[in-house]
């Protein structure tokens, strides 16, 4: 009977020792299956400019530059012209001090290029925006869309703050060097922030 007693004690040792609480090592945390998707969108960045009559015109107006996702709206709301064809150019310098826009300097053209029809093959300034009509009244506007501008990115020849833009009397013939031929400039407007 002893070895009985000593046969239920080891049991029961071994049955209450089983049944102690076992310390669970956490489980690992699941990883996230769901990717979060981040949308990144560029915050446009605006220009204003506003354009002041030169050469005794009496042409004003604005244009607003706004640059979003790499590329350059431009939108020019412009009065007092001739009617007829005028051309409008970026220039090296946002000064509009002289009475006659020479301040201004020439052609916006950091890549050394001759002056021409934008997107022409044989080249043109990055400047060279061309020609647009005026109507019986004098108003015209002007829109352009470019990823060859941006608005204070820095890259030298892409970079359109501290230029100018310039409307002129007449029409660009987009040949003759270096600015068209174009006439008097009647308009400026410095692009600075």
């Amino acid at each position: 009977m002893k070895k009985i007693t000593q046969l239920a004690l080891a049991l029961t040792f071994i049955f209450a020792a089983s049944c102690k609480e076992k310390k669970e090592t956490p489980a690992a945390p699941e990883m996230e299956k769901e990717t979060e998707m981040v949308t990144k969108t560029e915050t446009a960045i605006k220009v204003k400019v506003i354009l002041e009559s030169k050469s005794d015109s009496k042409v004003t107006g604005n244009a607003v530059f706004t640059q979003v996702d790499g590329k350059v709206k431009m939108v020019a709301i412009l009065e007092g012209l001739d009617k007829g064809t005028h051309a409008i150019h970026l220039h090296d310098k946002a000064d509009c001090s002289a009475a006659d826009g020479s301040s201004a300097g020439g052609h916006w053209n950091p890549t050394g290029q001759p002056h021409g029809k934008w997107g022409d093959s044989a080249g043109y300034h990055k400047g060279d925006i061309g020609n647009f009509e005026a109507d019986d009244k004098g108003y015209a506007t002007v829109n352009m869309t470019t990823d060859e501008w941006c608005i204070g990115c820095g890259d030298d020849t892409k970079d359109i703050l501290g230029k100018s833009i310039i409307i002129h009397q007449g029409a660009d013939d987009f040949t003759s060097q270096p600015s068209g031929n174009a006439g008097f400039r009647v308009s400026c407007g410095g692009i600075i922030k």
